[in-house]
């Protein structure tokens, strides 16, 4: 009877212990996600005030704002469905891309751009646009600039886009997008990417860009390594970026809806 009643009492403490456990796990889990999404909301105001304010004075500043206009539609839609950690952190990471297009917006306007944001990795690996570059691949004309300009009105902060880096700077077309779009580069890219960057300084070569390395990579490739490092993150396309698209697939059409066509790429 004794050792029936201590059977007992060992599996109540153990039940008692493992729903204290399970609860205790939950709870944190909780808050974790609760401090995740306070703090993408955050930045999702601070990018929805700079866009509810900000009125674009030319092409490139109003082209900006568009693109920025979008990452908070889509950071905001983002936090209402967001129920992991994860899903927060990606909301934020949205909101960040759109203030990083305000900050472009307000260079373009002449204003200042604002405190600096939170640094990010993967768009300095994805290097600069350092000098002007006026090209023609395949019928069609593109320019890159490291500053707005009546031709190169639009801008893009730099990262990945379908495992590949796309520099930060400004473009004649958003190159990037059928990719952004489609999640794969097609035929042609490779081709466009060494015209318009061949020998540009911080940017990878046509044929490490084709195989995901940054420049930083270039040995890598060279002998023929598994250490692509951040290259592996073909799956965070949209980034600028990441399973990132910067708007979980919901943006469609980024740049207020001017692309006008795939360019051929």
């Amino acid at each position: 009877m004794g050792t029936t009643i201590t059977v007992v009492v060992l599996l109540l403490i153990i039940v008692v212990g493992a729903t204290y456990l399970v609860r205790s796990q939950a709870e944190a889990k909780r808050r974790q996600l609760e401090d995740a999404k306070a703090e993408a909301r955050r930045w999702i105001e601070r990018l929805g005030g700079q866009v509810l304010n900000l009125t674009g004075t030319d092409t490139a500043s109003q082209q900006a704002l568009a693109d920025a206009s979008e990452r908070y539609n889509a950071a905001g839609s983002e936090i209402e469905r967001a129920e992991t950690v994860e899903q927060a952190r990606l909301a934020k990471k949205t909101a960040l891309e759109g203030l990083y297009y305000v900050r472009a917006a307000r260079t373009a306007m002449g204003l200042d751009p604002g405190p600096a944001l939170p640094d990010d990795p993967e768009r300095e690996r994805a290097g600069k646009v350092t000098e002007h570059r006026s090209v023609d691949v395949e019928g069609q004309h593109y320019e890159a600039s490291p500053e707005p300009t009546a031709a190169t009105p639009h801008y893009y902060p730099g990262g990945r886009v379908a495992g590949r880096p796309v520099p930060q700077g400004w473009y004649s077309e958003p190159w990037w997008k059928p990719a952004l779009v489609a999640g794969a580069w097609g035929f042609g890219s490779m081709m466009l990417f060494s015209a318009l960057f061949s020998g540009m300084a911080g940017i990878p070569s046509a044929a490490a860009w084709e195989a995901g390395y940054d420049a930083g990579q270039e040995d890598a490739l060279e002998s023929g390594g598994d250490d692509g490092g951040d290259a592996g993150d073909a799956g965070d396309a949209g980034d600028v970026g990441g399973g990132e698209d910067f708007g979980g697939g919901d943006f469609g059409d980024f740049g207020g809806g001017d692309f006008g066509g795939d360019f051929g790429f």
